[in-house]
C-alpha cells in the first residue's frame, strides 16, 4: 500500500526533473545574480544593493509608473470583450465572420502588429493622411512622437490585439450554458440588461476572473514587443516599461545584475497574480461542489 502511495510520483519524476533543469536552475541563478555586483573587476555579494539602486533610478521608476498606467487597459479590454461576446452570442447576422475577425488580431505576431501600427500612427502616416483627406487635418497628431500621446497610443494597440482572446473565451463559455436558463429568465420578464446581470455575468464569473488576471500579467510583463517596435521606450522614456528596461540594462549597458534584479521583481509580481488566479479557481470549484 505504501508503494502504491508513492507510485504517481515515480511516473512524474522524469518530467519534474526536466522542469527543474529547464526552469528551476535558471531561476536560482537569476536570484543569485541579482544579489551580486561587479566591483574592482570581481563579482561580489551585495545583498539588496542592486534593488536599492533600482528604486533610486528615475528611469526604472518611470517604467514602473508606465506599467501601472497600462493596467488601465485591463478593465477596458475585459469590458469590451464581454460586450462583444454577448452580441455574438445572440447570433447577430454574420456572427461567425465577426468572431473570426475579432480573434484574428490575437493570432498575429506582436512584431507585425507593432510595425503596421507604427506606420499608421507616425506623423506622416496613414491615419494623419486620412484625416487630412476628409477635411479633419486639424485632428492630426504626432501619435508616437508626443510624450502625452505615445503611451495611450500603445495602450490602444494592446487593447485591439488582446480583446479577441477574451471574446473567444467568453463566447465559448456562453455557448456551453444551457439555453433553459436564458429562456426561464425571459419568461419571468427579464429585460436585456437584467438577463446579462443575473444570468450572463454569473455564468461567466470564473472566466472573467481568469481573463482579468491574464490581462494584468500581460500588461505587467508581456508588452516588450509593442513598445520596442513602436517607440523603443521614447519619446523621453514616455513609454519605457520594465521589460524594455531589463533589455537595455542587460544587453545595451552591460548591467546584467540590475537586469536580473528587475527580472526577479517581475517574476515575483507575476507569481503573485498566478497564485491569486489559482486561489480564485479553487474558491470557484469549492463553490460549485458545495
Amino acid at each position: 500500500m505504501q508503494h502504491r502511495k508513492h507510485e504517481p510520483w515515480l511516473y512524474l519524476a522524469p518530467a519534474l526533473v526536466m522542469l527543474l533543469a529547464v526552469f528551476g536552475y535558471p531561476m536560482v541563478r537569476l536570484v543569485i545574480l541579482s544579489l551580486q555586483r561587479t566591483q574592482a573587476g570581481e563579482l561580489g555579494f551585495v545583498g539588496l544593493g542592486n534593488y536599492e539602486l533600482l528604486f533610486r533610478d528615475d528611469v526604472f521608476l518611470q517604467a514602473v509608473r508606465n506599467n501601472l498606467k497600462l493596467l488601465l487597459t485591463v478593465p477596458v479590454t475585459v469590458g469590451l470583450a464581454l460586450l462583444l461576446a454577448v452580441f455574438l452570442f445572440e447570433r447577430i447576422l454574420g456572427w461567425r465572420l465577426y468572431r473570426t475577425t475579432l480573434f484574428l488580431p490575437y493570432l498575429l505576431p506582436i512584431t507585425a502588429v507593432g510595425l503596421v501600427f507604427s506606420y499608421i500612427f507616425q506623423l506622416s502616416g496613414v491615419l494623419n493622411d486620412f484625416l487630412a483627406a476628409v477635411g479633419l487635418g486639424v485632428l492630426a497628431q504626432d501619435w508616437l512622437g508626443s510624450t502625452r500621446l505615445a503611451l495611450p497610443t500603445v495602450m490602444f494597440v494592446i487593447i485591439w490585439k488582446e480583446v479577441g482572446f477574451g471574446v473567444v473565451l467568453f463566447l465559448a463559455r456562453l455557448m456551453s450554458v444551457e439555453e433553459e436558463l436564458f429562456d426561464a429568465a425571459r419568461v419571468d420578464g427579464a429585460n436585456w440588461w437584467q438577463l446579462q446581470r443575473h444570468v450572463t455575468i454569473p455564468q461567466l464569473a470564473t472566466v472573467i476572473e481568469f481573463f482579468t488576471v491574464i490581462s494584468i500579467i500581460t500588461v505587467l510583463s508581456w508588452v516588450f514587443g509593442y513598445v520596442f517596435v513602436m517607440t523603443a521606450g521614447g519619446p523621453g522614456n514616455a513609454t519605457m516599461v520594465t521589460e524594455l528596461y531589463v533589455y537595455l540594462m542587460g544587453f545595451r549597458y552591460n548591467q546584467m545584475n540590475l537586469a536580473a534584479a528587475v527580472s526577479v521583481l517581475l517574476l515575483l509580481v507575476t507569481g503573485i497574480f498566478i497564485f491569486l488566479e489559482l486561489r480564485l479557481r479553487e474558491r470557484s470549484d469549492l463553490g460549485v461542489v458545495s
